[in-house]
């Protein structure tokens, strides 16, 4: 989107948000990923390097929770609070002018 276009709609943040919240999702994944792979390695070398892989998926799942709690983006511990912020989300994405 044009970066003029973002500013007048607001729509930067939202998608700085949004690119975010796609990154903790994968961030998640990965994690899970990974310790399904722990569960399956068949040799002690491999299952500490994806232990490795696993801790570091976790320390960066943390930093982009952190990050986004900051921004106000994210309430992983407040089910109402989330709710309501993913609502005025969908509104935003709704009412975005047509060009």
């Amino acid at each position: 989107m044009n970066p003029i276009i973002e500013n007048l709609t607001g729509m930067n943040a939202l998608s700085d948000q949004v690119v975010a919240m796609d990154l903790l999702i994968a961030a998640k994944s990965g994690v899970r990923n990974y310790a399904m792979a722990v569960t399956e390695a068949g040799t002690p070398e491999i299952k500490e390097m994806l232990i490795r892989h696993l801790v570091e998926a976790l320390d960066m799942h943390e930093q982009i929770s952190a990050y986004m709690v900051e921004k106000g983006w994210y309430h992983a511990w407040d089910t109402n609070e989330q709710i309501t912020l993913d609502l005025n989300n969908i509104d935003t994405a709704l009412n975005l002018p047509t060009l």
